[in-house]
């Protein structure tokens, strides 16, 4: 038969408790054995006042954020709603019913001053990796790179032609937060010193971000966030966030490799990437300054795609220090015959490599190698050597390996947009979008913890 109507009865007392009603298999159980946020007091201890009223938790609002991250909530109202709602999230927060959320307000107060301040943030995420590294997720023998662009909360209505932007008479004192921030990173190489190319338009609310059209479609303004992952179980061993190009991108490889090492003694035996990092000073740097195997395809523009001989169809003779084209001849870039034989001995600069031309002008090859010349010349790029090894790094038998693990890192960027959310940021300027991408690196990484050693609920 039909049930009594459900009616609304006041209780006068309830026995209520959160650990009873959040579940023993819930997600944020897993996540929670492994948030350390025991060493934010001591380090925020020199950025609070001795005097005065009482403020926020810290512990708290870091709580707050990393629910926000973990699950999507990019808006920090909405955050403080669904934290005053959900009884789950009020567990993790460790509020009970009646305690007060946070305004909304007080993330940005914080993040703006003491946080920031601090390094908080890039604090937690080394917390993290930490302890991903003594659960023993991290092997340190091979990494790989990336970058992604993700678009920046501005529109092209509101932006200027640079030389424009220049003529504007601005008071760095009268000026947004994140005018402010572009004026101090104008050095930094991930930013103002990675290019001197001037962008076509600079936005006027964001001007350190990036006027791309790296998409194949229409440009838009954009940062780039770089992660460093190991790829045993892609765990995010660093992240950076730089403008939009690849020398930029470039020198936040470089600054993530030199800091893993620095923070937690971790150096790989090879790295993983794509062309953008197949540079010859990027692979000078990998292997002779850092001895690391580059899994790189090398950056090379001599490659021919007209249906002549590409340099890659001449053999190189490095005892010899000559060419041999596919018809047996030489190709030297000198036949002089020096009393002193130094001043003909391979060196570490750009030469050219030349055909004789009786050689080329009788060759059978010559509609296929130089048809609109007299004589075939290679050009040789000052580390060439250095370019040969990586070529010989990505024909090893390894390679594929490297190459299927590389693309873990473009998972997590499928993941950072897809399901955390970060498909657009929310802050802006320099250091808005480095907490952003800080603060969604921790949040993946926490979710790799849960996900790879979840909590077994007690029996009974």
């Amino acid at each position: 038969m039909m049930g009594p109507k459900q009616e609304t009865q006041s209780a006068l007392f309830y026995e209520f408790s959160l650990e009873d009603h959040v579940p023993q298999d819930h997600f944020l159980r897993s996540i929670d054995q492994f948030v350390d946020l025991s060493s934010i007091r001591p380090h925020l201890s020199d950025f609070y006042s001795h005097t005065g009223r009482p403020s926020t938790d810290p512990e708290l609002l870091i709580r707050m954020l990393l629910v926000g991250y973990c699950f999507g909530i990019r808006s920090e109202r909405r955050l403080c709603e669904e934290v005053h709602l959900n009884l789950a999230y009020r567990w993790f927060c460790s509020l009970d019913l009646n305690d007060r959320i946070p305004d909304h307000s007080t993330f940005s107060k914080n993040r703006h001053g003491r946080f920031r301040e601090s390094g908080l943030l890039r604090h937690e995420f080394e917390t993290t990796v930490a302890r991903c590294l003594k659960e023993g997720l991290i092997g340190g023998h091979g990494f790989a790179v990336d970058a992604s662009l993700i678009s920046v909360d501005v529109q092209k209505q509101n932006s200027s032609n640079p030389e424009d932007w220049a003529a504007k008479q601005i008071d760095p004192k009268d000026a947004p937060r994140a005018v402010r921030e572009y004026l101090d990173t104008l050095d930094d190489e991930a930013f103002g010193a990675a290019t001197t190319v001037q962008p076509k338009f600079t936005a006027h609310a964001d001007p350190a971000s990036q006027w791309t059209a790296a998409r194949k479609g229409p440009a838009f303004f954009a940062f780039s966030t770089n992660y460093l992952i190991d790829t045993d179980h892609s765990i995010i061993v660093d992240v950076d966030a730089s403008r939009s190009n690849k020398t930029a991108e470039v020198g936040a490889m470089r600054k993530m490799i030199d800091r893993t090492q620095e923070r937690f003694g971790l150096k790989p035996d090879w790295i993983a990437a794509d062309t953008a990092y197949g540079s010859g000073d990027n692979l000078v740097w990998l292997t002779l300054k850092r001895q690391i195997l580059p899994f790189i395809p090398v950056f090379d523009k001599g490659e021919r795609t007209d249906g002549t001989f590409s340099r890659s169809s001449f053999a190189w003779d490095d005892d010899n220090d000559r060419y041999i084209c596919p018809e047996g001849k030489e190709l030297l870039h000198t036949r002089r015959n020096y009393s002193d034989a130094t001043r003909s001995a391979p060196t570490w600069k750009a030469q050219k490599y030349r055909a004789l031309k009786a050689d080329c002008m009788t060759c059978p090859s010559k509609a296929k190698c130089c048809p609109n010349s007299d004589v075939r010349a290679i050009h040789r790029e000052k580390y060439e050597h250095v370019r040969d090894f990586a070529r010989k790094c990505t024909a090893s038998a390894y390679n594929p390996t490297a190459q299927k693990r590389r693309k873990k890192v473009e998972m997590l960027f499928s993941h950072l947009k897809r399901i955390l959310g970060l498909g657009r940021l929310r802050l802006r300027g320099p250091c808005g979008v480095q907490d952003e991408f800080t603060l969604a690196a921790t949040a993946q990484n926490l979710r790799k913890l849960a996900k790879l050693k979840p909590l077994v609920p007690a029996a009974g």
